[in-house]
């Protein structure tokens, strides 16, 4: 593993975040805020609670979650798309390091984004609605396997992409759909039949799921699902990553 090379790559990833810290930053986490203060604090207070916790921290995994997933997305295709787009991407693929290390690098970097905007917008939902986290071991667990998968899924995203209006129809015609219907500020359970089976079939009811569990002790699906459900789609975005590497597909061409 050549660790230089992984490390210049993670660096300057890392250096373009710090230089749009309103963009990459400040913007998610007031977007965020305001879905507390509306759904946590006025809304929720006139909520009756669910499973026992009261509703503006029920949604706070739900939330978080949500901002997770767009982020990764958004960091992970960005990143190696803009290289594609002015060319250095062949400056890259010909330097002596390995596909899993330029992986490595670029979605090391966007999930470290992902993660550092979870914690702050974790930080940020206490100023608004009092929670709890009963298992913060497996909360940090998801988090940063949540990161990682959907930051290698844009990734993928990112290598697919061929304009830049690419970059914005998965997050926003996809993955945002998903995550409103995939329990975010409810309880699939309150569903009626047969829409709590077609729940089930979303794949982020299982990401949601397990991340609140984390922070409540309840959860519509198994814990072990749902981690077994994330692991799988990690598993696979990998095979697909190696497979593009293998090939050069969208890359060398």
């Amino acid at each position: 593993m050549n660790l230089h090379a992984v490390a210049a790559i993670y660096k300057f990833e890392m250096a373009r975040t710090f230089r749009t810290l309103v963009q990459s930053i400040a913007a998610p986490v007031l977007t965020t805020s305001l879905y507390f203060i509306v759904f946590g604090a006025a809304i929720g207070s006139r909520m009756p609670s669910l499973d026992g916790v009261s509703y503006g921290a029920f949604i706070v995994p739900g939330l978080i979650m949500l901002s997770i997933l767009t982020e990764s997305i958004s960091n992970g295709s960005f990143g190696i798309y803009m290289p594609k787009f002015s060319g250095t991407i062949y400056e890259v693929l010909s330097a002596p390091i390995s596909g899993a290390e330029i992986l490595a690098g670029y979605v090391g970097a966007a999930a470290s984004k992902s993660v550092m905007l979870g914690l702050i917008i974790l930080l940020t939902a206490r100023i608004f609605v009092p929670y709890e986290i009963q298992h913060p071991v497996w909360m940090a667990a998801f988090l940063v396997l949540t990161s990682v998968t959907f930051s290698l899924f844009g990734f993928i995203s990112g290598v697919w992409a061929d304009g830049w209006e690419k970059l914005s129809i998965i997050p926003m015609l996809v993955i945002t759909p998903l995550a409103f219907l995939g329990g975010s500020f409810y309880s699939i359970r309150m569903l009626p039949e047969p829409w709590q089976t077609v729940a089930l079939f979303n794949p982020v009811v299982y990401l949601v799921s397990g991340f609140r569990w984390a922070f409540f002790g309840t959860s519509d699906v198994g814990v072990g699902v749902s981690l077994a459900a994330t692991a799988g789609f990690l598993i696979l975005c990998l095979a697909i990553a190696g497979r593009i590497f293998a090939t050069g597909w969208k890359l060398r061409t």
